[in-house]
């Protein structure tokens, strides 16, 4: 995590946060007519595949209440915590109908909370408008954003198979999702750091 410095936009905050991560992820190209004009307006019928999302940030409106109750009642804590997992099981189970996104195999991207960049099949043009679904693992976390592809390039990495490499920005994205996005590559970049010392204390012993 990186410090803000004095007079950083929030657009340049959300880059502080980028990994190079494996997820599975689709997209398609939609027209401006399709472009919601509101990240309060339903996003296509996809609350199946958000409603992971939206049950962690309840989780995290409430850890701080749940804390407090720890410390005075450990046994009513776990019940709670139990109640928590059960409720993300059943959460899971909505993802089941998400068959399209749930079938293709893990993608390798550079991600961050405010776009992404990936090798991909097809060439797109600058300025073509994208819905993409995101699922990030191993939280089922799905994400709906739609986005402004800003860069087209050939790809550098080797797989003939995804000739062509995009950057996209998100130009519609949820709050929440946003946030779902953070605490993901937040945990993702723990994980690195953890490995890494690992790897330097094999290395020293």
């Amino acid at each position: 995590m990186t410090i803000d410095e004095p007079g950083t936009t929030q657009d340049e905050r959300r880059e502080f946060f980028r990994i190079d991560d494996s997820i599975q992820v689709s997209y398609r190209v939609i027209t401006p007519e399709e472009l919601p004009e509101s990240i309060d307006e339903p996003l296509q019928g996809d609350d199946r595949l958000t409603v992971m999302t939206r049950l962690q940030t309840i989780s995290q409106h409430l850890s701080a209440p749940l804390h407090r109750i720890e410390q005075r009642d450990p046994d009513v804590a776990d019940y709670l915590k139990a109640l928590d997992e059960k409720i993300n099981l059943l959460g899971q189970s909505f993802l089941t109908e998400e068959k399209e996104l749930l079938n293709r195999p893990s993608q390798s991207v550079n991600l961050s909370a405010g776009g992404l960049a990936m090798d991909i099949t097809e060439s797109l043009q600058v300025g073509d408008l994208v819905e993409i679904k995101l699922l990030l693992l191993p939280s089922y976390t799905g994400v709906v954003a739609y986005g402004e592809v800003v860069g087209v390039d050939n790809s550098t990495g080797g797989d003939a198979a995804y000739p062509f490499h995009i950057r996209i920005n998100f130009s519609l994205i949820r709050n929440s999702d946003q946030d779902a996005l953070i605490r993901h590559i937040m945990r993702r970049q723990g994980e690195m750091l953890r490995q890494r010392r690992e790897q330097l204390d094999q290395e020293y012993d």
